[in-house]
């Protein structure tokens, strides 16, 4: 907050665990409404400074971090491994995509280009200026707790906007690690303020009257509350809603393409992604191939501690989601379908 850690008033905190042990490696303290009140307080007060840098320092700014997240883009992977549980490979993939972000960011300048019509009615000339908005707040998920907020953050900062961003209390740790590199790359003091916790964070962000905007992701049902509270709140707010992919295989397909593709999809990142591949259709007469070589490929899956190079799966983020997933393997079986491969019980070393 405002450049510098800062413990905050409340009392309240959370566990943050190692996925892959159970065991617990951090504490996250949760935010009151007074630590909301004080990190858009400290976006409030950069605004001005930050809002009237040129364009080009705004991108001196923007093409430094991303030099710096480049160079220590394997340190970020271990941090998401050791909180997400994601294996480093799919991890270094989730910082890829959040550098080329970056880099999309860096092009701000071209982008946030006005338009100007001569004449468009006798002795009448329009034009169009793209400005701030104030501060906004970015509320990220769980699922890519480094990618997402390279969603938002960085073109939030490119259109001389003030952040306030909310991780996941599972694994805060990488925005901490994202906001540290932007003050090493020259963002002026409180442009970026990073707030921990759980309904009261978000609840005081969605509804104080100095936010100007949201960025969320995250379940549908929440997106759906975001949306509602932020706007009659007065608020700009995009609210991305939970998703999950369906994957239709035609009968001239090549299945061991599709087999691969379907494994890839549903269990990289432990399935707890939207381009996790949840319902695969085939179309007669590929579909009992199909299902024995998918159900082929996951029994040679891997599963494994994520920081170990010869996992290919890594656990699920926290005991209860472990047993949310086991559940809907449970309403199927009682639904009456056939259960191919058995994943419940698994002894993992």
């Amino acid at each position: 907050m405002d450049g510098k850690p800062c413990e905050g008033v409340s009392d309240r905190s959370g566990d943050v665990f190692d996925p892959a042990t159970g065991q617990v490696r951090a504490k996250v303290p949760f935010a009151s409404q007074d630590d909301v009140d004080a990190a858009v307080a400290a976006a409030s007060r950069a605004l001005p400074g930050w809002r009237g840098t040129s364009l080009a320092g705004r991108t001196r700014v923007l093409f430094a971090f991303r030099e710096l997240l480049s160079a220590r883009r394997h340190e970020l992977a271990k941090i998401v491994t050791s909180e997400h549980g994601k294996v480093e490979s799919d991890a270094a993939g989730e910082i890829a995509r959040a550098i080329e972000n970056v880099e999309y960011a860096c092009g701000a300048a071209q982008l946030l280009k006005g338009g100007f019509s001569e004449n468009a009615s006798t002795g009448v000339d329009v034009y169009s200026i793209s400005q701030p908005l104030g501060v906004v707040g970015v509320i990220s998920p769980f699922n890519f707790p480094a990618m997402v907020p390279l969603w938002f953050v960085p073109n939030a900062l490119a259109c001389g906007n003030t952040v306030v961003l909310k991780p996941s209390e599972k694994d805060p740790s990488a925005a901490v690690f994202i906001a540290e590199l932007f003050a090493e790359a020259g963002l002026p003091d409180g442009a970026l303020n990073v707030l921990h916790g759980d309904k009261v964070a978000v609840d005081g962000l969605l509804e104080h009257r100095d936010v100007k905007a949201i960025s969320f992701v995250g379940s549908t049902p929440i997106a759906k509350y975001v949306y509602e509270t932020g706007t009659r709140h007065g608020k700009r707010v995009q609210a991305l809603g939970g998703a999950k992919n369906h994957m239709v295989v035609l009968p001239d397909a090549d299945l061991d393409l599709a087999a691969d593709a379907a494994v890839s999809a549903g269990f990289g990142s432990a399935g707890e992604r939207c381009m996790a591949v949840s319902v695969v259709v085939a179309i007669d007469p590929v579909g009992d191939e199909l299902v024995a070589k998918i159900a082929e490929r996951i029994t040679r899956l891997r599963v494994g501690d994520g920081r170990r190079p010869t996992s290919e799966m890594g656990p699920l983020v926290t005991a209860a989601h472990h047993e949310r997933v086991e559940s809907y393997v449970e309403a199927g079986v009682e639904a009456g379908a056939r259960l191919v491969v058995d994943g419940r019980g698994i002894e993992v070393d």
